[in-house]
């Protein structure tokens, strides 16, 4: 498995072999320009891939980004991809800014034990109730297939979860993984990251974007310590 050996490369601080046949499991797709990389990314989730691969875009295939904001961050990309794979529909919603639909793949963001369902499960929206203000999500379970009903004003539990954080990826796999890599994201491009995120792969990996990107993250084996100043100002 090509995404074994360049797992193991990468943890070790070396490039990964970019050569691949047409029969592998890990593919770079070389592209400057973060508004093209988006585009990409976009096309081989929303056709390429499920048409050679026989992947549903929906259940298969996540994309992990390593930022939030810019074109190929996880806020632009939900949105792009939701209007693909499940544009428009009677059923939805309007929560704040976002838009949900019967048919969206979301993430659960924090813990809730009443209901049975915890940070990082990704479910499918079976559901909405406009007149009772509640909403149906299916989590694939162990034990089998869970309904869990949320009321509106619990939405803020819940994601759009097309394309998340390689951070709220841990812990999960997936049949196929795409990733872009820009120096936008410099600061956030880091080895363990992108380790991270190709172990998530079960069955493809694809990574889209800038080749020094990738160099970059393979040489940068620095944590980066979120809030460590806030941490220690608590600590007073």
């Amino acid at each position: 498995s090509k995404i074994i050996v360049n797992a193991h490369q990468i943890n070790a601080g070396q490039m990964p072999h970019l050569k691949s046949e047409a029969t592998s499991d890990f593919f770079f797709l070389s592209e400057e320009d973060p508004i093209r990389t988006q585009q990409l990314l976009l096309d081989l989730v929303h056709r390429r891939l499920p048409a050679r691969y026989g992947l549903n875009p929906i259940t298969d295939i996540q994309v992990l980004a390593p930022m939030y904001k810019g074109p190929v961050g996880v806020i632009t990309l939900n949105e792009e991809l939701q209007a693909r794979l499940n544009p428009r529909a009677f059923m939805e919603i309007e929560w704040g800014d976002r838009i949900i639909r019967v048919g969206d793949k979301v993430m659960q963001v924090r813990n809730n034990y009443d209901k049975g369902v915890f940070n990082g499960d990704v479910g499918w929206v079976r559901g909405i109730n406009k007149e009772d203000s509640n909403l149906k999500v299916e989590f694939l379970e162990e034990a089998g297939p869970m309904i869990v009903s949320y009321e509106f004003a619990e939405l803020d539990e819940l994601i759009l979860a097309y394309a998340v954080t390689v951070h709220k990826s841990q812990g999960s796999e997936y049949p196929a993984i795409v990733m872009p890599l820009t120096r936008e994201h410099s600061m956030l491009l880091q080895r363990n990251l992108l380790y991270t995120a190709i172990t998530r792969a079960k069955r493809l990996c694809v990574l889209v974007g800038q080749q020094r990107a990738l160099e970059w993250a393979v040489r940068n084996d620095r944590v980066a310590h979120r809030n460590t100043g806030l941490a220690e100002r608590l600590k007073w």
